[in-house]
């Protein structure tokens, strides 16, 4: 496929878009082989589509939200069953126009959109409203992410760009991790609580990508491996077995020790009595109060032997 821009696996079959079909949206069907088996052909006329997703009951995404030129005023996603069946949901953002080559769809089925920026950070958007056919739905903004340069080689632009500008997204079949991609590496998020937003603003694991040419397509098989491949014909899928695990969720920190003043005994051992006034400690007391008692006896007793 000469410009793959999309890429999404059940295991058994991987399913490939391109982001010029000249009229009609295309979804190739492959085996694991990369041989197409068949093509899955929806009555739509996309614009410009960046990336694809799918739910666990067979249903594709394909996200036409592709606007180089900033020139769009509505972008849409368009919803594919199996046997080409297709609605289209039109969408706004709040804050002018974007260009975004990533989709994402959580295990809930809500699609987020993520954006190419040039100049700062990728931004993150979810519809505000259900999803509708007949009106365009506006978008909101629910994340920021920031990614930084890396010494990958690959990507079209032969700079410190190509590791930033985010070009594709993926979820796994389970939604426990979520993957973006850059022209040169991915970044891993696992989302152990469904909350996507709440996953984005976590510290990712970079599973480097290297020397792809225009590395756009991402995609995890449900067994974990994660797929990846480039624009221009003849290029390879690659497979990172294992990489959904290398995304763990951080160990809850561990509660403070507890402090005392003195360890308590144990439990089968006598406690010690707390030392008393009559204790033996206090007998230089004892002794000046004895030795008193005493001078008075003999004073009593010299007395009675005069009188006698």
């Amino acid at each position: 496929m000469q410009e793959l821009s999309g890429l999404t696996s059940d295991g058994k079959q991987l399913y490939a878009v391109s982001d010029s079909d000249n009229g009609t949206l295309r979804i190739q069907v492959l085996g694991r082989d990369c041989v197409v088996k068949r093509t899955i052909t929806a009555p739509v006329d996309p614009y410009d589509v960046e990336d694809l997703a799918m739910t666990p009951d067979g249903t594709l995404w394909a996200s036409d939200t592709g606007d180089n030129n900033k020139s769009r005023s509505t972008v849409a996603l368009h919803k594919v069953s199996p046997s080409g069946a297709v609605e289209r949901f039109r969408v706004t953002y709040p804050d002018g126009k974007h260009d975004a080559e990533a989709l994402l769809v959580d295990k809930s089925g809500t699609p987020f959109i993520i954006t190419k920026e040039p100049l700062g950070s990728a931004l993150v958007y979810r519809p505000a409203a259900p999803l509708r056919t007949d009106v365009s739905v506006p978008l909101e903004q629910v994340a920021r992410v920031s990614l930084s340069s890396t010494d990958t080689p690959g990507g079209p632009l032969d700079g410190t760009l190509d590791s930033r500008l985010v070009t594709g997204a993926a979820a796994k079949a389970d939604g426990s991790v979520i993957a973006l991609r850059t022209y040169t590496d991915a970044y891993l998020y696992p989302v152990p609580d469904g909350d996507v937003v709440k996953a984005l603003s976590g510290d990712p694991v970079r599973v480097p990508l290297p020397d792809e040419p225009q590395g756009e397509a991402i995609a995890f098989d449900p067994d974990g491996t994660l797929l990846s491949a480039s624009e221009g014909a003849g290029t390879p899928i690659r497979a990172v077995e294992g990489a959904a695990a290398l995304a763990k969720p951080a160990a809850p920190p561990a509660a403070p020790p507890t402090t005392t003043e003195a360890l308590p005994p144990a439990a089968d051992q006598p406690q010690a009595a707390p030392p008393s006034s009559s204790s033996w400690q206090n007998w230089p007391l004892a002794l000046t109060v004895g030795g008193i008692v005493l001078a008075v006896a003999l004073v009593i007793g010299l007395r009675f032997r005069r009188r006698a």
